[in-house]
């Protein structure tokens, strides 16, 4: 069994797209525990709306390249658009940022808000 925590991020209807993710999630995965949320200013492209960001701590029996594309077919479902510029808007954005007690996402050493979700989890 594998344990992780997933840095979850969103600002296009951020309360409906992250209750579906958690759902979609939990049918692959056993959810353990949702940190609180934060909202925070978008990073690169300012002139969107904030983002709703936190993070979700799971266990599955994936191996963490299956949960990988697990995690992009859930951002599909939900309506991403690849084609949109890195830092634009997005109904939801989802990274393993701890695999197995591993920091995986380099993400976490410069977002105080990812670190304090994935702390808040740990």
């Amino acid at each position: 069994m594998n344990t992780c925590i997933i840095g979850i991020g969103s600002n296009i209807n951020a309360p409906s797209n992250i209750k579906k993710m958690l759902g979609i999630l939990g049918q692959k995965a056993t959810i353990i525990q949702v940190s609180s949320f934060v909202k925070t200013s978008p990073i690169g492209i300012k002139s969107q709306p904030d983002f709703t960001n936190g993070a979700v701590k799971v266990e599955t029996e994936l191996p963490k390249k299956d949960l990988i594309e697990y995690l992009k077919q859930i951002e599909d479902i939900l309506g991403r658009d690849r084609s949109a510029p890195k830092f634009g808007p997005r109904t939801m954005d989802l990274d393993i940022v701890i695999w197995n007690g591993k920091i995986v996402d380099k993400d976490y050493y410069t977002r105080d808000f990812l670190q304090r979700s994935v702390d808040e989890l740990s």
